[in-house]
Order: structure tokens, then sequence, then C-alpha cells
């Protein structure tokens, strides 16, 4: 008797143990500093590649620092800059935050000069990390989304280049330039046209993000193996949480940064 209960104890406690690690699904690492991800979170559906345009973005910009593009004067960006790579869900939820990653600069040095020229800060400010406190823009990127791109992306050296290769594969502002689509401040474009030059290149519809009639950003979609595919959002192009049926492509003027830097003040 004592050894059958002994052996419904050990049953137990093997159940108990499957159960918890169900739970979790651990990425993995090439280090040992993996964590769980968050239980209410399931594997992502499709990737959103975001593109900024920085026109519309910047001239809204009051302050002006060493790290915000905006202000590097006749080297402020021209094109579509890279907002974020962003795994998410057919339902138009997504996840954040998967796993404990802390975001090391170091890991990506070799490509700092794209993602500074790419894949640019548009601001001062200093997004907040999952784990509490302030951290860089692409450290907020990284711990925000990169970690949920599990399990077809594993780390954070990988995230940025490969949204990099995507991005240098799918240029969308020369798509628009070549279709006679390029920066104005008197010009509105029709967002059929702009559209229809996106999927004609790319064979997938866009999502297109507007402020008022401005271009804000456009996001392009992708399978988890990298082959195009529709945005979920894409069929809401044209109402009201959207953009109207003509659109611009302001231009900037860029600040002088060096001036400026002078006399705004930087980061809290």
């Amino acid at each position: 008797m004592a050894s059958g209960r002994s052996l419904f104890l050990l049953l137990q406690v093997l159940l108990v143990t499957v159960l918890s690690v169900s739970a979790y699904h651990l990425p993995e690492t090439a280090g040992d500093d993996v964590v769980e991800v968050k239980r209410s979170q399931r594997e992502f559906d499709y990737f959103a590649l975001s593109l900024q345009w920085p026109g519309t973005y910047c001239r809204g910009t009051r302050h002006c620092c060493s790290k915000n593009a905006c202000c590097r004067g006749s080297n402020a960006p021209t094109q579509f800059t890279i907002h974020g790579l962003w795994p998410d869900y057919n339902d138009g939820s997504w996840p954040s935050c998967c796993y404990r990653s802390d975001f090391n600069e170091k890991e990506i040095s070799t490509l700092m000069d794209g993602l500074e020229k790419y894949w640019p800060s548009l601001s001062c400010g200093s997004p907040s990390t999952c784990h509490g406190g302030k951290g860089s823009f692409w450290g907020h990127e990284w711990e925000k989304h990169g970690t949920c791109s599990s399990p077809v992306i594993r780390d954070e050296y990988s995230y940025f280049i490969t949204t990099l290769n995507i991005y240098l594969k799918h240029n969308v502002t020369d798509v628009l330039y070549k279709a006679g689509y390029v920066a104005s401040n008197s010009e509105k474009y029709p967002l059929g046209g702009i559209v229809t030059a996106i999927q004609n290149a790319f064979h997938i519809t866009p999502e297109v993000v507007c402020k008022r009639d401005a271009i804000d950003e456009i996001r392009i979609c992708f399978y988890k193996d990298f082959k195009p595919r529709d945005c979920v959002g894409s069929k809401d192009m044209t109402s009201k949480k959207s953009c109207p049926k003509y659109v611009s492509l302001p231009e900037y003027t860029p600040l002088d940064g060096e001036a400026m830097v002078l006399k705004m003040p930087t980061d809290e």
C-alpha cells in the first residue's frame, strides 16, 4: 500500500512539472539568459515592416539633440526610414515584450552605419523599456518586438540585420519615385495610385497610415518565410481611421542640427 501511495505521489509531481513547462514557450538563445515568454502570448502570425516618412514626422520637431535624425541638416533622411519589424497576429493584435533580453548595442556594432542611415531615431525622447526605465530607440524595438520574433528570429543581431535586408530589398521610396510620387509641399497624390504602385512592385496590398492628409507610415507585410503578403489593416486604407483619397508626401527642411543642439535641451 505504501509503495502504491508513493507511486501516486510521484505521478502527481511529474504531471505538475509537465504542465508548468508547457505553459511557457522558451526560445533558443546562444546564452543562458533565457526566461519565459508571457503565458498569455502565443506565437505570432506574420511580420509587418513599418516605414516612416520623415517629412511628416520631422515637421513637428520642436527639440533637437545629436541622436535626432531630423536635426542632421543636409544629412537628414529624405526617404522612408524603418520604424520597426513587428510580429503581428491575424486578428489585428500583437505580442510584445515576450521574454527578457536586455538590449546590448555592442551586439550590433557592425551594423551601426546602416542603422543610422536607414533606421534612425526621429526624436530626442527615450522610449520605455519592457522592464522599467528608459532606453534607446533600437533597444525599445528589440525588447518590445524583436523578442517576439521567435522562433523565426532568435537573437538581437539577427533581428536587426534581417530587418535591414528586407528594407533594402523592398525599397518603397524608389518604387514611388519611379511612379512619379515624390516629396512635395504643394502636390497631393491619389492614395489609390500610391497603393497600386506598391502592389505592382511587390504583389501585395500595404497598409497606409496618415496624419491628416500626409502619409505618416507605410507598412508592408510578410509571412514567416519573408514572402510578401497583404497586411491585415490594408482593407481599411480609405476609411476615416486612416487616409483621405488624396495624400501628400511633405518635404522637410532640416533644422540646423549643430546650432539647435546648443540652443535646445537634450534628454532628461
